[in-house]
């Protein structure tokens, strides 16, 4: 979903920003990883709170960040939104590119004219279209930074959105899975396009061999 960025072009920027975060993630050590700063919800959330990498570890999560730490919230929500949960992993771990600090997404938001929000990368129009009728309706995109659970949950529905647009006969060119990942990079309406047997270009076919590339490392993480 996320596009790549521009990091040539804009390298002081994200080196200044980075500097202003340093501190910020020493005063926020010993904070829950997955408890949002400024929660809208007027209900108390389902959405439960991943477990920290180690019990012992004083860092944040997004200091030593690595999907495998968030694999009994991928299980969960892939089993509630009927998808493959090697799927979602898969997914986390292609959209691991980018650094995942809480305030570096809302920095960078400040310059990026359609950013992406939380460790799967989500744009506001998609998390907003994804969470009408679901028990996470009330949250909010601007929480997903500060929450990797609440971004596991919304990429699972997404999926499972997009799998309900899949035509109902289709080439033979990609899998489900490859269809449904190049929904979640390039959308759903190019994704029925690939489906019916149109060739992805270049950017949507490199993220489908990354997909490939995470594919038995994600089977991995889901054991631990």
């Amino acid at each position: 979903m996320a596009k790549r960025w521009a990091w040539v072009a804009v390298g002081v920027l994200v080196a200044g920003m980075w500097a202003a975060c340093s501190d910020d993630n020493n005063d926020n050590a010993d904070k829950p990883a997955s408890t949002p700063k400024h929660s809208t919800a007027t209900k108390p959330s389902t959405t439960k709170p991943p477990t920290k990498p180690t019990a012992t570890s004083t860092k944040p999560w997004y200091d030593d960040y690595d999907p495998a730490h968030f694999a009994s919230d991928v299980r969960r929500y892939a089993k509630q939104a009927g998808i493959n949960p090697q799927l979602l992993m898969a997914i986390l771990y292609n959209e691991s590119y980018k650094p995942h600090d809480p305030k570096f997404e809302r920095q960078w938001a400040e310059v990026d004219s359609d950013p992406a929000f939380g460790i799967a990368n989500m744009h506001k129009p998609a998390f907003d279209d994804t969470k009408r009728g679901r028990d996470f309706a009330k949250r909010k995109w601007e929480e997903l930074p500060d929450n990797p659970a609440l971004a596991i949950q919304a990429a699972a529905w997404h999926l499972h959105d997009l799998a309900k647009r899949l035509p109902s006969k289709r080439a033979d060119l990609y899998t489900k899975d490859e269809l449904l990942a190049l929904g979640y990079n390039a959308g759903g309406g190019n994704m029925r396009i690939f489906a019916r047997g149109r060739k992805a270009g270049s950017q949507a076919q490199s993220y489908i061999d990354r997909l490939h590339d995470n594919w038995a490392k994600s089977a991995e993480a889901l054991k631990s």
